[in-house]
């Protein structure tokens, strides 16, 4: 099965086209970082308007890209939620089009989903069960991943997410947006010893989440400080180091929980190196194994949405889930309340 998968979940248009006996055929992204970042932040209209601008021109080019060679699709997929409903009706409304046009069956895919499955992308995919840590602007949650289309919320964040933290201190620091990058790249240059920040809600029981707190520790230390070039250095390092921190911690409290030696970390702020390195020297030293899509899937693209897309309708082949040809949207979708596998 041939699918075409769809992302327009927030403020960049993916596409891909994936086979369920190749692999992944071909991917694209059209960026919007130049047309939010001199908002500091996403704009949802903004974003809305550039995905109907890019969307098509883009699966066009899929459809023609030498490595698909014409090929027929025998799938489409798209990001139904969560997100923002704008971008999210320009996705649905055209992958629901293409599969009434074609004649195929079209399915709307938890955008989360698609991060839990985008190490399948890779050649060495982790093995079914394991615990992932989902980490980006907009969600920071710990799910334990009992096989495809079934997984268990063990912990969320209960205010910002560790992305959209580390947004807002880029911001504050006039180190500009997307502000995970910038942030990393400032806290090379840090002293790791100038500076501590707390590591929020380790000390209690649990696997809940907390970053709205340490992004106010922030401004009330800066506003004390003339933010030099040293000193921003130093803040982004102690910063890093806190999230760095508290992710690790609570992984390693997951995986104890619910006796699991493999863990798997998606989306944007899983791109981050030292994040990486830590959470690799802590899961091996459980004895365990840490697995993580490529950079560039860790951020919103079309290939995952592909992949989890032939994961539901091959379900739905099976009888183990019903789809929907319509397209509605669920800007605000746990992924506990997505339909089980049977």
């Amino acid at each position: 099965m041939r699918v075409l998968g769809i992302e327009t979940s927030c403020d960049d248009t993916g596409a891909a086209i994936y086979d369920t006996e190749k692999g992944l055929v071909v991917h694209r992204l059209a960026s919007q970082i130049d047309l939010h970042a001199q908002y500091g932040g996403v704009v949802p209209e903004l974003a809305a308007r550039d995905h109907i601008r890019t969307l098509l021109p883009l699966v066009d080019s899929l459809i023609n890209d030498p490595a698909n060679a014409g090929a027929k699709v025998d799938g489409v997929a798209w990001t139904k939620g969560p997100g923002l409903a704008g971008a999210l009706l320009v996705g649905a409304s055209v992958g629901s089009s293409l599969a009434a046009a074609w004649n195929v069956p079209g399915v709307g895919v938890h955008h989360m989903e698609g991060h839990l499955l985008a190490p399948m992308l890779e050649d060495n995919p982790p093995p079914f069960p394991f615990v992932a840590l989902l980490v980006s602007g907009g969600h920071t949650l710990l799910v334990d991943v009992e096989d495809e289309g079934r997984y268990q919320i063990l912990g969320l964040s209960v205010d910002d997410a560790a992305g959209e933290a580390f947004d807002k201190t880029a911001k504050l620091l006039g180190l500009g947006y997307p502000g995970g990058p910038a942030i990393a790249k400032a806290a090379m240059q840090g002293d790791p010893d100038r500076f501590h920040f707390p590591r929020p809600m380790v000390n209690r029981p649990g696997l809940d989440f907390s970053f709205s707190g340490l992004k106010t520790f922030v401004r009330t230390t800066a506003a004390d400080l003339a933010l030099d070039a040293q000193t921003i250095a130093d803040i982004s390092r102690a910063f890093e180091d806190a999230v760095v921190d508290t992710l690790a911690i609570k992984c390693t409290r997951a995986l104890k929980q619910v006796g699991r030696s493999c863990l798997v970390i998606a989306g944007g702020v899983g791109a981050n190196q030292r994040l990486r390195a830590r959470l690799r020297e802590d899961t091996e030293a459980m004895g365990g194994t840490v697995y993580y899509p490529r950079p560039e899937f860790c951020t919103d693209n079309g290939a995952m949405i592909a992949y989890a897309g032939a994961v539901r309708l091959r379900l739905a082949s099976s009888h183990l889930f019903n789809i929907d040809q319509g397209f509605e949207v669920i800007p605000r979708w746990s992924i506990e309340e997505i339909e089980p596998a049977a």
